[in-house]
């Protein structure tokens, strides 16, 4: 038998964000997109919430409650805006690596002093998304796209090695499509290296959070997806009834709401893991993954539905695809998923022994 439930803490941190996220981001979005950022009241009232440290350890005056909570959570700041969610939050994914790497001291030292710098960004750029040289004492290269206008703090993470710089980071804005509250540029560097770490696992367990944090911002803006295109679809009427009542339609909606559900599992399932210490960067991987698939299915389908009211801003469908297709590019995108989730169950695996007769 299966138990779903949470507990009534982290339900409360749920509702909590949920109401913040439909009070604060939700009637704004549009707004968030032209300015490309969040309103000063809306960030301090995202701070004394405490869901910028949610994972921050205890002892960094953190609450520590893991990915699952992280899961939750971000899965209701993505329904709202995932690009607001994102410039909210000064750590975001790219807490991990130095937490993983380098424990608390070290996060004490490169990353907490941004939580009292409003508007500080600390970014995970990883080897998939830039082209960057971390040989010698300095980082050097480019990053052709991060969902930030700024970087403080660039954490660089490759195969087995793990890079924090702060100076020499140059950001040149980019339009951008997906993400705009969260802005968009292009960053330049030649900064001095300030830690370093050689670790393969921890950047294992790293990518894992970062999958979960990006995956479930992404199954955020999926359900928000599929219920405005369910809803569209019962108050429009054709033939005398509403479109939701022909067969075709029906079906798609229940398929589009049956593939936001089942990466939800996948995503709530690796989450667990890392949470209670069991092997997962296969899971957060996969999850990640199939939230990406999703993503192709649920935002065209999406805008199908609405007709050629999906491609307009009186609707917002439209905005539901771009964001979702943003969030698929970040940490190396499908590819990068598939290719890390395969690797994993392959070298899991016992070799097949085949028999005599058999060869």
């Amino acid at each position: 038998m299966f138990d779903w439930s949470i507990p009534e803490e982290l339900e409360l941190i749920v509702a909590t964000t949920r109401e913040f996220a439909r009070a604060q981001l939700a009637p704004h979005v549009r707004e968030a997109e032209s300015t490309r950022g969040v309103a000063p009241a809306v960030a301090a009232r995202f701070s004394e919430l405490g869901l910028a440290t949610l994972e921050l350890p205890v002892a960094l005056d953190g609450a520590e409650l893991g990915a699952v909570a992280r899961a939750l959570v971000n899965e209701e700041l993505g329904a709202a805006d995932p690009g607001a969610a994102l410039a909210l939050d000064p750590l975001g994914p790219a807490l991990y690596p130095v937490l993983e790497a380098g424990g608390e001291d070290a996060v004490r030292e490169q990353v907490a002093p941004l939580l009292t710098r409003p508007g500080s960004r600390a970014l995970l750029v990883t080897a998939h998304d830039a082209r960057l040289d971390a040989r010698g004492d300095r980082l050097r290269g480019f990053a052709p796209w991060v969902p930030a206008a700024r970087a403080d703090v660039l954490v660089y993470v490759s195969e087995d090695e793990i890079v924090v710089a702060r100076e020499g980071i140059v950001a040149k804005p980019l339009r951008g499509a997906g993400l705009r509250a969260a802005g968009a540029c292009e960053l330049h560097v030649d900064a001095p290296v300030v830690a370093r770490w050689l670790d393969g696992e921890a950047v294992g367990e790293a990518l894992a959070h970062a999958r979960i944090y990006c995956g479930a911002l992404l199954l955020g803006v999926l359900r928000q997806a599929a219920e405005a295109s369910r809803e569209y679809a019962m108050n429009r009427i054709a033939f005398g009834r509403p479109i939701a009542h022909h067969q075709a339609l029906a079906f798609l909606i229940a398929d589009m709401r049956t593939a936001v559900d089942g990466a939800r599992e996948l995503l709530l399932e690796a989450a667990w893991h890392l949470d209670e210490g069991r092997p997962a960067e296969s899971l957060a991987a996969a999850a990640f993954a199939e939230a990406i698939e999703a993503s192709t299915f649920v935002g065209p389908n999406g805008i199908q539905i609405l007709g050629g009211h999906g491609f307009m801003q009186d609707y917002p469908q439209e905005k539901y695809m771009r964001e979702a297709r943003a969030l698929g590019l970040l940490l190396g995108g499908f590819d990068a998923a598939r290719q890390e989730a395969g690797d994993h169950i392959c070298a899991s695996e016992p070799p097949l022994q085949l028999s005599a007769g058999e060869r």
